[in-house]
């Protein structure tokens, strides 16, 4: 036990690798999510595009693009999905009111 700050300082980069490894981890695991979204969502999936529209609003994972978000929420409506059209609706009205509103 002479040397315990050794040890200590030791124990603290190996934490530090793993949380570094981690994110890591998390971060390809978004980037598959959004890769796979992005397939089902050219598949047809509802779901799959209307996730893809929010994700693209908000720039989670991706850069934030108001027009895809826009174009992935009318593929989503024209399927239906009544989350869409409300978020449709809202582009629209936005861009009536705002010019400079961002999505």
């Amino acid at each position: 036990m002479e040397n315990i700050e050794l040890y200590i300082i030791l124990a603290l980069i190996v934490m530090i690798i793993i949380l570094i490894m981690n994110t890591f981890k998390y971060y390809r695991g978004e980037k598959r999510k959004v890769k796979n979204l992005h397939r089902f969502a050219n598949e047809g999936e509802r779901e799959a595009q209307n996730t893809l529209a929010k994700r693209y609003q908000k720039g989670d994972m991706v850069k934030k693009d108001c027009q895809r978000a826009a174009f992935w929420y009318q593929q989503a409506a024209f399927l239906g999905d009544e989350d869409a059209k409300g978020h449709l609706k809202n582009f629209f009205d936005g861009k009536k009111k705002l010019k400079k509103k961002k999505c």
